[in-house]
């Protein structure tokens, strides 16, 4: 077994893991394994995945470590970034040098990432078909563009995820298991429940509440999540005279 075979070999035992993994045999153990061998493979700082409904809500994800965790959820908070560009536009999003025209592209989320040490990012869509899964994200304390071996190897990577996460779907009957469903159902059902609330409270388009929401989530360095559990338990409220 050589050349492509060997890196598919390679990759798919790094992401399959042994079974007594602490990362456990769940689809986020799965995923945190993706976000290792994304390391490990790359040459990368750090590494995320978030796999995403329809127009990028974010449902189960894992980072390599809690610094890419943090980049993975200001994406979210934001909304903008690599992450939610690869998944609405279907294509890798390749950012060797996060400066000048990334800064403009993500005039909030580029400099954040650049302030915490990130220097390069790569983002590639986990698709199959019509359907969309999520995405991958490798971070790099480094500039420079991906060698084509190194891109090579991330287009397998995803390709490779994309497989163990249908895998499970068959085995599961749901591309992750019911207690990651549940939370992924629960937070986003919170998220929504809190948008809505605070549309009334301000008397704003439900778009707008969410960018009112954003807007306090960065002010108040805080995740999305927070916020709207927050908001949801009557804890915070938006007055419009003083938003």
């Amino acid at each position: 077994m050589t050349g492509v075979d060997d890196h598919v070999a390679r990759l798919t035992a790094l992401v399959a893991g042994p079974s007594n993994r602490v990362e456990g045999n769940g689809t986020v153990g799965l995923l945190r394994r993706v976000c290792g061998a994304a390391v490990q493979t790359l040459s990368a700082s750090g590494a995320g995945v978030a796999m995403m409904a329809g127009q990028g809500i974010r449902g189960v994800y894992a980072a390599s470590d809690p610094s890419a965790e943090r980049l993975e959820e200001l994406q979210f908070t934001l909304g903008e970034g690599p992450c939610l560009d690869a998944y609405a536009s279907r294509r890798p999003v390749l950012v060797p040098e996060l400066t000048d025209s990334a800064m403009t592209r993500w005039p909030i989320y580029a400099p954040t990432a650049h302030d915490t040490g990130v220097r390069a990012v790569f983002a590639f869509p986990l698709q199959a078909g019509a359907a969309r899964l999520g995405v991958l994200d490798v971070f790099r304390d480094h500039t420079g563009e991906l060698k084509p071996e190194e891109l090579r190897q991330a287009l397998l990577l995803a390709e490779i995820t994309v497989g163990a996460l249908l895998d499970r779907h068959e085995q599961n009957g749901d591309r992750i298991s019911p207690v990651d469903l549940d939370e992924a159902i629960e937070g986003r059902a919170e998220l929504f429940q809190a948008q809505g609330m605070v549309m009334v409270q301000l008397g704003v388009s439900i778009e707008e509440a969410m960018v009112r929401m954003r807007a306090y989530a960065y002010a108040d360095n805080r995740r999305l999540s927070e916020v709207a559990h927050d908001i949801v338990a009557r804890r915070l409220f938006f007055d419009p005279d003083h938003t």
